[in-house]
């Protein structure tokens, strides 16, 4: 549930913060006065594109801040994207300066647009003022019976092997319409494997082949090195180990009448093994090593070959172990394509899977649009539409992603007439009513805790205004709801009531928001039954209306 809004610097609005209870609560105000501003506020900071147009002009930077209690969707999805600060309640901070760059927070760690409006589905559920005509869409429509019989995740399995046949039907076509392509290509491949299969490359031979050959290339001076490196240290007549034994002796004989050239000798004695160890391992690196002629032609011999097919397919010698192991799962790959009895039973066994899928989901469909228009029908009885009905047709149609159907919500405006097709019967009030009635159906269902109305009840007037305020206050009951309106019959239905007012200060258009108190609810209930000339007769008709009883 929402419980703290802050706003500063977003379109007209200077700075706003509200705490927002729960039940019912109406915003009204004044045609213009920025009513949906509120609304806009909440869907940029669960994850609607924003642009440097929400920022008010004369600011730098735009900033909603939003406070929520945590419900276990919400939690959970914290917790599967390491959010989870251990607390009981979601700060959501969001920015977006004069040149359109946005960022966002949630418990004051960075996330990006696409991660707000994943958490912002858990956290509310907006019904805009112009639902009622994407409700004439057939793929809107199937997405609403689909969310009214939950059905993600038969329908993310139905896509996956929707995906698995396409693979399947394209790698079949493919090995059938491309017969001599393939050929031509597993000929290629061949005549490469068996050119790369000659120098039978090994990993990470090249870099090892290299330091050999460089080696091997420098052999003599480095035997002369070594030869004349042993003589200094060792073998000469005047050699290092001598020479140090000999000024170790005189050191050692002079302690005698100085005990501090002891330590003196000492650290020369150190020296002395260093450099008989030096000498050592000249000579066993001398042994050890083979720096003859022979093995130098056969490693130069490898490196030219190298070479030589590194040119031939252009590219560089290290990659050509890599190229072979490409080369040979390649070729393994259209080897087994060429199977075409084999892949025909791979495309009908993915078809299979996917009609199996299908079937259920479409049974799935079946159930709930019985359900759903039930519940539809029984709702539009007390919206002014008696002896209304409504049906849901599946509509066979090829595979798809989204299941083998379509749906078209049929409609008959009263008793005795057959349905047809909602967009050919509904007027724009039936049209606007019918959106309500399967919105107000919808959202008993939906776990989330905060409902949004924008304008829902545009087209509807009269008795049927105030059936409209009691279903949303009933709503209320046991979420947070809060609605755009601008009919007095829905807004005394509200728990709360809050006021959007434009003002003008130093030339420039802002918007407030007020909280109002009984007495100032009396009076905004008769502005909006008699607009200008408010009468005593009017407020009276307005008490009336806020006193009536409700759920």
């Amino acid at each position: 549930m929402l419980l703290t809004l802050s706003l500063r610097d977003f379109v007209i609005v200077e700075s706003l913060n509200l705490d927002v209870q729960s039940g019912f609560t109406v915003l009204t105000g004044e045609t213009g006065a920025g009513k949906s501003i509120l609304i806009d506020a909440l869907q940029l900071i669960l994850g609607a594109r924003g642009d440097a147009g929400v920022v008010r002009e004369g600011a730098e930077r735009t900033q909603i801040v939003a406070e929520f209690t945590l419900a276990e969707r919400t939690k959970a999805w914290l917790k599967a994207n390491e959010l989870d600060a251990g607390e009981d309640t979601l700060l959501i901070r969001r920015t977006v300066d004069v040149k359109g760059r946005s960022r966002a927070w949630v418990n004051g760690i960075a996330v990006t647009a696409a991660q707000l409006r994943e958490l912002g589905e858990t956290l509310v559920d907006v019904h805009g003022q112009h639902a009622h005509q994407s409700l004439l869409k057939s793929s809107y429509q199937l997405k609403l019976l689909d969310d009214f019989a939950e059905n993600g995740d038969v329908l993310k399995k139905v896509r996956e092997a929707f995906e698995a046949w396409t693979k399947a039907r394209k790698t079949l076509e493919e090995a059938t319409a491309n017969a001599d392509a393939l050929a031509e290509k597993t000929e290629r491949l061949q005549w490469m494997i068996e050119d790369l299969e000659s120098l039978n490359p090994k990993k990470n031979e090249w870099e090892t082949l290299n330091q050999e050959h460089s080696r091997l290339a420098h052999g003599v001076a480095i035997r002369e090195g070594l030869d004349s490196a042993l003589e200094t240290l060792h073998d000469g007549e005047v050699n290092a180990t001598e020479l140090l034994a000999s000024v170790h002796g005189k050191l050692m004989g002079l302690a005698r009448y100085d005990e501090r050239l002891s330590a003196i000798a000492e650290t020369l004695s150190t020296g002395m093994d260093l450099v008989e160890e030096a000498a050592q391992d000249v000579m066993r690196y001398v042994d050890r090593n083979d720096l003859d002629e022979d093995h130098f032609e056969k490693v130069d011999r490898r490196v030219s070959a190298y070479y030589e097919l590194s040119r031939k397919f252009r590219c560089e010698p290290e990659t050509l172990f890599e190229r072979l192991e490409n080369a040979r799962s390649e070729l393994k790959n259209l080897t087994s394509s060429k199977d075409v009895k084999a892949l025909e039973r791979a495309e009908k066994k993915a078809l299979e899977t996917y009609h199996a899928r299908a079937a259920e989901l479409t049974k799935r469909r079946e159930d709930a649009g019985k359900r759903l228009a039930n519940a539809v029908t029984e709702e539009m009885q007390t919206l002014a539409m008696k002896g209304a009905r409504m049906e849901t047709a599946l509509i066979p149609n090829q595979p798809s992603a989204n299941g083998s159907e379509h749906c078209e919500f049929l409609i008959a405006g009263h008793a005795g007439v057959q349905t047809r097709s909602l967009q050919k019967v509904a007027s724009g009030g039936e049209l606007a009513r019918i959106s309500l009635a399967i919105a107000v159906i919808t959202a008993k269902i939906t776990p989330v805790p905060t409902l949004i109305f924008d304008e829902v009840d545009s087209g509807i007037g009269g008795a049927t205004a105030e059936v409209v305020g009691r279903l949303l206050r009933q709503l209320g009951s046991d979420r947070q709801v809060l609605c755009v309106t601008h009919l007095p019959q829905v807004a005394a239905c509200g728990h709360h009531h809050w006021r959007v007012e434009k003002t003008q200060r130093d030339g420039k258009t802002q918007s407030n928001l007020r909280v109002l108190s009984p007495d100032d609810r009396v009076e905004e209930v008769a502005r909006m039954l008699a607009g200008i000339s408010i009468t005593d007769s009017t407020k009276s008709v307005a008490r009336e209306m806020l006193a009536q009883p409700t759920v």
